[in-house]
């Protein structure tokens, strides 16, 4: 008997702790040893640069393209240019899906308190739920869908005034001063 109801517990605190272990977005820094996530680039001429970022499923489109284009201006300023042209850029849309049991609402391992549905599915009467027992949706549980974006662009990095009417152009100075306050920085460790 205690068995049965410390499982469920068991289980839901260690969803708890997944959970709030990548509760927070990406922050912005370097990809490298603790994490995949983060910038990283590459040299690839003399004045061209392949520069990447990479979120994880708590970090938004718009964020990742943000510290894409702040780490594009770092670069350039870092190598002593002025402006960057974006050459080729390009926004990466990752999708997983995850499903979780929900050991309170009833199933396999007996009704806790829930009602006993039956859900139709594909012709037949399913008494454990969409897709039967090993399928979406079976034993109360629920499917999620996570997303993770990752961006990239080549650059070409300019010296003197950034060209007029190039759309792809970007004054670096500008998009640090613009984009750089808006994006979560690492916390420093204790």
């Amino acid at each position: 008997m205690r068995h049965r109801f410390l499982r469920p517990v068991l289980l839901a605190a260690t969803a708890a702790l997944a959970l709030s272990a990548c509760a927070t977005a990406t922050p912005y820094g370097p990809a490298g040893v603790g994490s995949r996530y983060g910038y990283s680039d590459q040299r690839v001429d003399a004045d061209r640069y392949r520069i990447n970022f990479a979120g994880n499923s708590v970090t938004s489109r718009e964020q990742v393209e943000m510290a894409l284009l702040l780490r594009a201006a770092e670069v350039t300023l870092e190598s002593g240019g002025d402006w960057f042209s974006t050459v080729q850029r390009d926004t990466e849309r990752n999708v997983r899906y995850q499903s979780t049991y929900d050991p309170w609402y009833g199933g396999m391992y007996g009704p806790y308190w829930g009602p006993s549905w039956r859900y139709y599915r594909a012709g037949y009467w399913s008494p454990w739920g969409w897709g039967g027992p090993y399928g979406y949706g079976g034993y109360g549980g629920d499917l999620r869908e996570i997303d993770r974006y990752e961006a990239t662009a080549e650059i070409i990095v300019g010296r003197g005034p950034k060209p007029a009417g190039d759309v792809n152009a970007f004054d670096a100075r500008e998009v640090v001063q613009n984009i750089g306050p808006r994006l979560p920085r690492p916390t420093p460790p204790a």
